[in-house]
């Protein structure tokens, strides 16, 4: 039989979420919502003519309204299957409602604009449409795990079959895996790994309720995260090639230097772990013309001249920390892409990368008291990973931190071998989101905010701070905060490259280091996706503080210890 093809074929796919709570509705004279309860039950959302037992939202002066809770973050819509639609006594075929969708049970709630900034920015949240009779009617295209539903069609009542989400995502096995004696820590790694799970979706996105698009710079831990959790999936070096493709040089991606400088890195950690001397290649061109134009933008003394200076939105007020963050950041772009010009045999270019890095490490930089900028001038080898880890990353324990550059924190961290700490800033940062009741971590968070707090999935009491809508700056004030952003994504990977000790060695995971650092826990266990395979390791602490390991690796997999 002759197959039709039509076009691209998406390669995601669809799954219907029963709502897990009603955490509020209407309770007036003149409106109504009866039966509600049903909707929490798995029922089938396909009608038949005749009505059985539906759930009746009434308008009678007031719109009837009700807040859902799915339990979790998702991405996508909601089906509404609705038996009859009655006006004035009389069947009718379509009728107003009003769909809000929230990362928060407030933002659900809420008006679009005002103090708390609610929007439609990137994807339509808060909508007016037409529902017909005998219909399973769908609803919106975002990030959500609440919807609040109005009927507004007045003298009316709907009945309703079943209200629920429609789950769009990529049915992707977790083949990584973290599990120890902490279970706060277990959950971390998980709601990292759901956090980047949801955004990739067409491409690799940084969120999927604002900033639907592909960041290089954000890109960079989510591909971390990919690697430890998913394995070799095609939606890096799509999304990566998306973006070049969209960059012809001397334009810089997404606007920033630094990160174009991250596009370098992410194609270095992307060969070192896929082995894809293949897809290398089909980057040479490019990836040398961008080190030879970032290397005309470096002066003899080692300044660097590229414009529009930028790490993360908590930094941007620390003038010298941005500058010397970024000058670290494009000494470990210059780097990485002379190890990739040398692997494909540029040497000329190579000499070049060489030189261009001579004249940056010839410059005295300094971090302005910024953890990032510490962190990366850590990384970068410019300064004791150990003196500024004591002098400026550790003070103030998760104070200061950020969810993107957390990461880089985290891993200055480890190279300073401040282990114990560092698991204990994770537990204080990433899991004071969890407090708040976040099912995935946010665009950015500050330990502050726990104070007073209310939790996501409530209406807050007079007494207690609305944290999504209340808090926020730069681009993300209010309700149009991310509450779904892969950058933040980072304790994922660290605990899989630091506690499991899964460290890649020779291009395409051919050789893997395995030195765990349990810190202050007793054991750990877990899965690494590799080319060839998962590698399983298992580290027990024994009681002169020595670690019993076991490891099972595919044998095309040589392990070091």
């Amino acid at each position: 039989m002759k197959k039709i093809a039509f076009g691209k074929k998406d390669s995601r796919i669809r799954e219907y979420i029963t709502p897990e709570n009603i955490l509020w509705k209407t309770d007036d004279n003149h409106s109504e919502v009866k039966n509600e309860q049903l909707l929490l039950e798995d029922r089938e959302s396909q009608v038949l003519i005749t009505p059985e037992n539906p759930v009746v939202m009434r308008h009678e002066g007031n719109s009837p309204a009700i807040l859902l809770d799915f339990g979790r973050e998702l991405h996508g819509g909601i089906q509404l299957a609705v038996w009859n639609i009655v006006k004035s006594g009389q069947l009718i075929k379509s009728a107003k409602i009003r769909v809000r969708f929230g990362e928060s049970a407030m933002e659900a709630m809420s008006e679009i604009g005002g103090e708390t900034n609610a929007t439609n920015d990137h994807a339509i949240r808060d909508q007016i449409v037409d529902i017909s009779f005998l219909g399973m009617n769908e609803i919106g295209n975002t990030g959500f795990r609440f919807v609040r539903i109005d009927l507004l069609e007045s003298d009316c009542f709907i009945q309703i079959n079943t209200i629920k989400a429609i789950f769009i995502h990529r049915d992707l096995e977790f083949q990584g895996s973290f599990h120890s004696n902490d279970k706060l820590l277990n959950q971390i790694w998980d709601t990292g790994a759901y956090t980047v799970y949801l955004n990739m979706q067409d491409y690799l996105w940084d969120g999927i309720k604002r900033d639907r698009m592909v960041w290089i710079g954000d890109m960079h831990p989510e591909v971390s995260t990919i690697q430890a959790v998913f394995g070799n999936q095609p939606i890096v070096p799509e999304s990566l090639d998306y973006v070049r493709d969209r960059t012809p040089l001397p334009q810089w991606m997404n606007t920033f230097p630094s990160y174009s400088a991250w596009w370098i890195i992410i194609q270095y950690d992307w060969f070192m772990y896929s082995g894809d001397e293949k897809y290398l290649r089909e980057q040479k061109d490019y990836l040398i013309g961008l080190l030879d134009q970032m290397g005309e933008h470096i002066e003899d003394d080692g300044t660097n001249t590229m414009p529009n200076p930028f790490l993360d939105w908590p930094s941007v007020h620390n003038e010298q920390g941005v500058t010397s963050g970024v000058h670290a950041l494009f000494i470990l772009a210059v780097k990485k892409g002379a190890f990739l010009c040398e692997y494909l045999q540029e040497t000329e270019a190579g000499k070049r990368c060489k030189r261009y890095l001579d004249k940056l490490i010839k410059r005295n930089t300094k971090h302005g008291n910024s953890k990032q900028a510490a962190a990366l001038l850590a990384l970068a080898g410019v300064i004791d990973a150990k003196t500024v880890n004591q002098q400026v990353i550790s003070v103030d324990g998760a104070k200061r931190m950020s969810t993107f550059y957390g990461y880089y924190i985290l891993l200055a961290k480890a190279m300073a071998e401040d282990i114990t700490d560092t698991l204990q800033i994770i537990r204080e940062y990433w899991g004071g989101m969890l407090k708040l009741g976040a099912t995935t971590f946010w665009e950015d968070f500050n330990i502050e905010w726990l104070s007073n707090a209310a939790r996501i999935h409530e209406i807050p009491p007079d007494n207690k701070v609305n944290v999504h809508g209340e808090y926020g700056d730069h681009c993300y004030v209010g309700y149009r905060h991310s509450l779904c952003h892969g950058w933040s994504s980072g304790p994922t990977a660290w605990l899989s490259r630091y506690v499991l000790g899964v460290e890649i060695v020779d291009p395409g995971c051919r050789r893997i280091k395995i030195a765990p650092s349990l810190g202050d826990l007793e054991w750990v266990e877990g899965t690494f996706p590799t080319p060839y395979g998962n590698i399983y390791v298992k580290h027990e602490k024994q009681l002169d503080g020595s670690i019993h390991s076991i490891i099972d690796a595919p044998d095309e997999v040589h392990i070091l210890k």
